[in-house]
C-alpha cells in the first residue's frame, strides 16, 4: 500500500492548510448530526454519538459548534436534518479510479456537482459498480508516531483484537482491520495507552496505478476540485504517486 500511503500523506499535508479547516469541521459536524438524529443526543447512551464528538474533539471543532450540532440533528432547534449517504463513480487519469462518498441533504444537487468537478478536471464518470470491485471496506486507525515507538509496539497492542497489519508511514502507524474490528482495535489502544486519530471505515485500493508526473498533476487537480464540494465527506482512489514524481511536483509549487 505504499503508493496509496504515499497520496495519503500528501493529503495530510494539505489539510494542516486553513483553507482546508472549514471544510473538515463541516464533514464532523455532519457526522454529529447524522448520529444524534439516529440515536438521539446524550451521548451516554449514543456509541455513535459519542465517537462523532469525541473525533470532532480531537481536531478541533468548537465545542459549541459541536453542541448546536447535536441539538439540530436531535431535532431540539426545529431543523429537519435528514442526510442520505450517496456513493460515486469515476475515473481519473491514466486509468485511476476514484470512489466519491458523498452525505448530502439534496441528491440532485450533488450529483450535479460531482460530475461538474470530475469533468471539468479531466475524469469522466463511471458506470455504477465499474470502480467499486477495485475497493475494500476497511477499518484504518492511525495511531501518533511518538519517540521511541515502533512498528511493533502498535502491532503487539492490537494484533488479539483483529488487526489485519501495521503499515508505517511518515508521521502515524495504520492500524488496518476489518471495518467491524474498528471497535475492538480503538479498545485495545485505549488500554495501551496509545494515541490515535482518523479512526474510520475507509474504502482501500486493492490494486495501484502509477502516475507520471503528468498523470500525477492532473489527477491531484481533479481529487482537489471534488475535495472541495461541501456534500463529499471522501474521495477513495489507486493512484501510486512515487516520492521522485512527489518531489518534482513540490519543486513546481
Amino acid at each position: 500500500m505504499s503508493g496509496h500511503s504515499k497520496w495519503a500523506t500528501t493529503k495530510h499535508k494539505k489539510a494542516a492548510i486553513d483553507a482546508k479547516r472549514a471544510k473538515a469541521f463541516a464533514k464532523y459536524i455532519k457526522g454529529i448530526e447524522v448520529a444524534a438524529r439516529m440515536g438521539g443526543p446524550d451521548t451516554a447512551g449514543n456509541p455513535a454519538l459519542d465517537l462523532a464528538v469525541s473525533k470532532a474533539k480531537k481536531n478541533s471543532v468548537p465545542v459549541a459548534n459541536i453542541d448546536r450540532a447535536i441539538k439540530r440533528g436531535a431535532g431540539l432547534t426545529g431543523e429537519v436534518v435528514d442526510y442520505t449517504e450517496i456513493l460515486y463513480e469515476a475515473r481519473g487519469p491514466q486509468g485511476t479510479a476514484l470512489y466519491i462518498e458523498c452525505l448530502t441533504d439534496n441528491k440532485n444537487r450533488a450529483a450535479s456537482e460531482v460530475r461538474v468537478a470530475v469533468t471539468r478536471n479531466g475524469g469522466t464518470m463511471a458506470d455504477s459498480g465499474s470502480v467499486a470491485f477495485l475497493f475494500e471496506r476497511k477499518g484504518v486507525v492511525e495511531v501518533t508516531r511518538t519517540d521511541g515507538l515502533t512498528e511493533d509496539d502498535v502491532l503487539m497492542a492490537v494484533l488479539d483484537a483483529g488487526a489485519d497489519e501495521v503499515v508505517e508511514q511518515e508521521d502515524v502507524f495504520e492500524v488496518v482491520s476489518e471495518a467491524t474490528d474498528l471497535p475492538a482495535i480503538r479498545a485495545a489502544l485505549d488500554e495501551a495507552g496509545l494515541e490515535y486519530n482518523n479512526d474510520d471505515p475507509q474504502f482501500r485500493p486493492s490494486m495501484l496505478v502509477e502516475l507520471d508526473a503528468e498523470g500525477a498533476r492532473k489527477f491531484l487537480r481533479l481529487v482537489d476540485a471534488v475535495e472541495e464540494l461541501d456534500d463529499v465527506q471522501n474521495v477513495y482512489a489507486n493512484a501510486d504517486i512515487p516520492a521522485e514524481v512527489m518531489a518534482q511536483l513540490d519543486s513546481e509549487d
